[in-house]
């Protein structure tokens, strides 16, 4: 018989890669996964950077490169983050292969198995996975529609068996949830943890998707507002603002835990890929970063405010949901005991896939929630597709 690592027994399928087959099936509107549509990524941007590289720049993309990073993306990157107010200067700058990467190199830096750490409570199903590979012990806090439960946070912390290795969050338009912490709650969250020998993970794949720049002020990373007393480590993504094919990411992290996840990403890939490294870089030098997301994002919020209007319109007013500020997601919460597994059920039978709350749930139990995402779905398709899922619920839910 096969002997696998105990480290294995526990992942498990994520529920939204095994819808992905079903989003390819003819007739089948997706609101399942959080994929920029294909109809906005920058091609000709791009023909146009790579069609204009030098030889010896063709020849640079095509070889190994540094593992943190090539020396030209960490410069032009630098000047990106430092203009959104991030302190570039007292930290180091580390390339990952997409920002899932930078969570899991996180997640082996710091736990060993039967170690505490603190999420959010519905939080990414990609971060949770990386952190039961390491067995960690899985401290779910309630998540509210300004942020986390302090109160369900310093309860969790004082009844942790011992001191949680870190608190992992996503506090710009959150993943599923698309919430938008407040500028006090960020504030109160650095004064109940400052001191407390407890990171924080912050991770931030969606803030440059703002449907208001009056929320600018929201907008600000805890890692910008660099408080004292407290390890932010934070992580970021050219999926959402490029594309995912790039497979790019990034952490921004303290000097002395970047030496940890220097050598840990050596023994993962020894650097992430150096072709899409030099298209990135010219992207952002050439200032095309900035157009691109000027054009992204007045395209999300059309596709948003066509899934509010949907929803307004077809859902019953049992169901509670608020209007997400930016990025990708929407989070539907059904009367306590509804399951959404069976709605969804019905919904595929109807032609439309969402997912469902417990693939968000650390303990993966709680399932009166269903994700749906307006990012790859044109209007006209929203409006057809809601519907469905409304339609969906009344049968399972009256």
């Amino acid at each position: 018989m096969t002997r696998f690592a105990s480290t294995t027994s526990n992942l498990r399928s994520s529920e939204i890669r095994d819808l992905m087959s079903l989003a390819t099936k003819p007739g089948i509107i997706s609101f399942a996964g959080g994929m920029p549509g294909n109809d906005l990524f920058p091609i000709k941007e791009i023909d146009e950077i790579y069609n204009n590289l030098s030889l010896t720049e063709k020849q640079l993309a095509m070889q190994y490169g540094p593992t943190n990073g090539l020396p030209t993306l960490m410069e032009s990157l630098s000047a990106y983050l430092k203009k959104k107010g991030l302190p570039v200067e007292k930290n180091r700058i580390l390339i990952t292969t997409g920002s899932l990467q930078a969570i899991n190199i996180l997640a082996k830096a710091f736990i060993d198995p039967g170690d505490s750490i603190l999420v959010e409570n519905p939080s990414f199903i990609g971060a949770l996975s990386a952190f039961k590979s390491y067995q960690a012990d899985i401290i779910p806090v309630t998540l509210n529609s300004d942020g986390i439960s302090l109160t369900a946070l310093e309860k969790a912390i004082n009844k942790a068996p011992a001191l949680p290795k870190f608190l992992y969050i996503t506090p710009c338009f959150h993943n599923p949830a698309g919430y938008l912490y407040s500028t006090s709650l960020k504030h109160e969250l650095i004064q109940l943890m400052a001191g407390k020998n407890i990171p924080i993970i912050e991770d931030d794949a969606y803030s440059d998707l703002f449907f208001h720049p009056e929320d600018s002020e929201r907008l600000t990373p805890i890692k910008a507002i660099n408080p004292e007393g407290i390890d932010v480590c934070y992580t970021g993504s050219f999926s959402k603002i490029i594309g995912p094919g790039l497979r790019l990411g990034w952490m921004l992290v303290p000097p002395h835990i970047y030496e940890k996840c220097e050598l840990i990403k050596q023994s993962f890939d020894a650097c992430s890929p150096s072709f899409t490294q030099v298209l990135a870089d010219k992207f952002l030098r050439s200032g095309a970063i900035y157009t691109y997301l000027d054009t992204v994002r007045k395209a999300y919020k059309t596709r948003a405010e066509a899934m509010f209007s949907a929803l307004e319109q077809h859902l019953p007013a049992y169901v509670k949901w608020e209007k997400p500020r930016g990025g990708f997601y929407i989070w539907l919460q059904l009367p306590e005991g509804a399951d959404a597994t069976e709605i969804l059920k019905k919904a595929i039978d109807k032609g439309a896939v969402f997912v469902t709350g417990k693939t968000f749930d650390p303990e993966g139990k709680k399932n009166n929630c269903l994700r749906v995402s307006y990012c790859n779905t044109s209007p006209e398709m929203i409006m057809k597709g809601i519907p469905e899922i409304a339609g969906a619920i009344r049968e399972i839910c009256g």
